[in-house]
């Protein structure tokens, strides 16, 4: 958060004003939605006077609060769920959402001397670039997932629907005021769409959460208890590789040592991938639902390893968010993954205890598994 607020694009002293809209807010589950309540809490603390627009599964909301110098107002709107069977209707709920988030501060925006808009939910650029005229603030674009791209990289056939919705995408693109990316492979996919270098900025997450001194870890559940455990927590959606953990995992409990068990705090779709195959083989893992923010810092000390997992169609389009808060606690990681993707760099930077595995090498994987088993047993005392 601290390198967020250095490299704010917003001054105080001529945008005091300022509108930001995400998607799902705490206590709903979204990386996004978590680090946008962040940020627009420590601009109030800086002084700015800020309004939040976000969804909620639970009920819609308003709420006004003074935090430092300044002033945060939350606009919860009461959404359902994202429908995940068919496209057609996930872009009918998205036309509805977005419609709904831009009517909601439509009074903020106007008034706002800068408007900061993510990629979550998607498409949103269709309505606020459009409708810049009316703004008279700065309009600053955090491309925290590249759409329509994540949906064109899903298909395994072209779509002439999101063919024509990525050009027009692209040409709305280039009349943003400034953009934020989340790292370096996102910075080049950026600038190959038409975007000027000189308009993008990177502004990485960071941990949204600290690892305070005497943090104390997670119990491991009951049947992951005497094993190397490899933590995979968050969401496991489309974007994150499937096939090359279910496969190396396989491998290692059918002929490998096995001594390594996967623990799946998550959600998505991938999850879901997992533990069918995962049973329909009678291998061993645990699953669980995603914690609260507030109990992530013990969650992610419980685990020997965590793993972090992005396809190769997705480099540059998904950043996981989850590797900073992995990185800090200090533990090793497997990540599976290109070395084009900044997973790689932010943890070879970290000099973390760390193995890269390529998407479509299952042995490889099985091979990691085995390496941290290892290192695993001669830590203990």
């Amino acid at each position: 958060m601290i390198e967020l607020l250095e490299r704010s694009p917003f001054d105080l002293a001529t945008e005091p004003e300022i509108v930001i809209v995400a998607d799902w807010l705490p206590p709903d589950f979204g990386a996004v939605g978590q680090y946008m309540q962040m940020r627009a809490r420590a601009l109030a603390e800086l002084g700015h006077r800020v309004t939040l627009v976000g969804l909620s599964s639970e009920a819609s909301s308003t709420r006004e609060e003074a935090i430092g110098k300044g002033r945060l107002t939350e606009i919860r709107l009461m959404a359902r769920a994202v429908p995940r069977g068919s496209l057609v209707r996930r872009l009918l709920w998205t036309i509805g959402v977005n419609l709904r988030l831009v009517r909601a501060a439509f009074g903020p925006l106007r008034a706002a001397s800068g408007i900061l808009f993510t990629g979550s939910p998607p498409f949103l650029i269709h309505l606020l670039v459009p409708l810049k005229p009316l703004w008279k603030g700065k309009l600053v674009y955090r491309i925290t997932d590249f759409h329509p791209e994540c949906l064109i990289a899903a298909r395994p056939r072209p779509s002439l629907l999101l063919g024509t919705l990525l050009r027009l995408t692209n040409f709305w693109r280039r009349r943003v005021d400034l953009f934020e990316v989340l790292g370096e492979d996102q910075r080049r996919r950026l600038n190959e769409t038409g975007v000027d270098r000189a308009r993008i900025t990177l502004v990485r997450d960071g941990s949204p959460v600290s690892f305070a001194s005497g943090e104390v870890p997670e119990p491991l559940p009951a049947d992951l208890q005497g094993s190397c455990v490899l933590l995979y927590s968050g969401n496991y959606g489309i974007a994150h590789e499937v096939d090359t953990v279910a496969e190396g995992y396989r491998r290692h409990h059918r002929e490998g040592s096995g001594r390594v068990k996967l623990w799946l705090s998550a959600a998505g779709a991938g999850t879901e991938q997992l533990v069918e195959r995962f049973m329909a083989d009678r291998l061993p893992f645990h699953r669980s639902q995603p914690v609260p923010l507030e109990r992530l810092p013990g969650l992610l000390l419980a685990p020997a390893a965590h793993l972090v997992t992005l396809k190769d169609d997705f480099v540059g389009y998904v950043m996981p968010s989850k590797i900073y808060a992995c990185l800090d606690s200090g533990k090793p990681l497997i990540f599976v993954g290109s070395a084009e993707s900044d997973v790689d760099l932010l943890a070879r930077r970290a000099g973390a205890t760390y193995w890269r595995v390529p998407c479509g090498r299952p042995a490889e994987f099985a091979a990691a598994l085995e390496a941290l088993a290892d290192k695993s047993a001669k830590s203990v005392p």
